[in-house]
């Protein structure tokens, strides 16, 4: 089954955002838009992870996030708090009262859905393999290594999370456009031409100790990582 996240948030331009690119991870979602909605969608249907704003009218983040700790169906309920309050003692405030992890405002998207799959790693072990083969190559994606026939493989972090969307879709086609959307973020502005640069430097890494290139071009529709 797909992982249900719930968003608390009442800005409606933050969870478009989220909604969308959590939709794109393929999770389940759905948004609550004041603190009081929140706690009655949580008791309908319990999600997997809760995003909470910390500013919500009617009942407040903070408040919602005491209230399931304190009790109720789901006490155990992951939390990742939301918030422009980025000051320590509100951070500490944040934690203390249950949130398992605490983004400020404004935050990158790329690095918000990390943590989301963090959390929902540590909560549910077999979400996501912790380590995928294609072909001859393995990449570890909690040590952060990579492997070809059993040769390290040392990339940056934008070739690594390239190489890594890649390798949950072997065979499957992205545009430049697709590919900035999920590895830089949507909220990011990068050239297009950026991408056929970090995928030339994805593609030198690979072959260093020689062999086929693996990421294949398709002319005018964009980037492939090859199945076989």
């Amino acid at each position: 089954m797909k992982p249900y996240v719930l968003i608390a948030e009442d800005e409606s331009a933050v969870s478009e955002l989220l909604f969308y690119n959590l939709k794109k991870e393929d999770y389940d979602v759905a948004i609550a838009s004041d603190g009081e909605e929140a706690m009655l969608m949580i008791e309908e249907r319990a999600p997997d992870l809760l995003l909470l704003d910390w500013m919500l009218p009617k009942v407040s983040g903070i408040e919602v996030c005491r209230r399931v700790r304190s009790g109720g169906t789901n006490p155990n309920l992951p939390i990742i708090m939301l918030t422009a309050r980025g000051e320590e003692s509100d951070r500490i405030r944040g934690l203390d009262t249950g949130a398992d992890d605490y983004v400020t405002k404004p935050f990158s998207t790329t690095e918000l859905m990390a943590r989301v799959r963090a959390v929902l790693r540590r909560i549910r072990p077999g979400l996501k393999d912790d380590r995928i083969t294609v072909g001859d190559i393995e990449i570890d994606r909690v040590a952060h290594k990579v492997a070809r026939n059993g040769q390290d493989i040392h990339l940056g972090p934008t070739e690594f999370r390239l190489l890594d969307y890649f390798m949950q879709h072997p065979g499957r086609v992205f545009s430049r456009e697709q590919l900035l959307d999920t590895v830089w973020g949507s909220d990011v502005y990068v050239e297009a031409r950026t991408v056929d640069v970090h995928v030339g430097r994805l593609r030198k890494a690979l072959r260093q100790e020689g062999g086929d290139d693996p990421i294949r071009t398709v002319r005018s529709a964009g980037y492939a990582l090859r199945a076989d």
